[in-house]
């Protein structure tokens, strides 16, 4: 019975390798830090924008409404 279960695991393990193998070409170095940078412009506006939703003071929420239209800027540049 443990045989069984081992073999279950060593399946899921093959999926799983396969399912992690990147898809298409391989990316330059320059490619993989452009989407790095992205990826983190976006999750700062992420951030941004639920810091505006909970902002209750006027100055706090222009200085964050502006910070979330410099991060769309650099978003739409990258």
């Amino acid at each position: 019975m443990a045989r069984g279960f081992e073999s279950k695991d060593v399946e899921f393990q093959q999926a799983e390798a396969q399912r992690a193998k990147p898809k298409g070409k391989p990316l330059t170095p320059e490619e993989r830090g452009a989407q790095e940078r992205r990826r983190t412009l976006e999750l700062a506006l992420a951030r941004a924008q639920a810091d505006l939703a909970a902002a209750r003071s006027p100055a706090h929420r222009r200085m964050l409404e502006q910070a979330i239209e410099a991060l769309r800027n650099q978003i739409v540049e990258a």
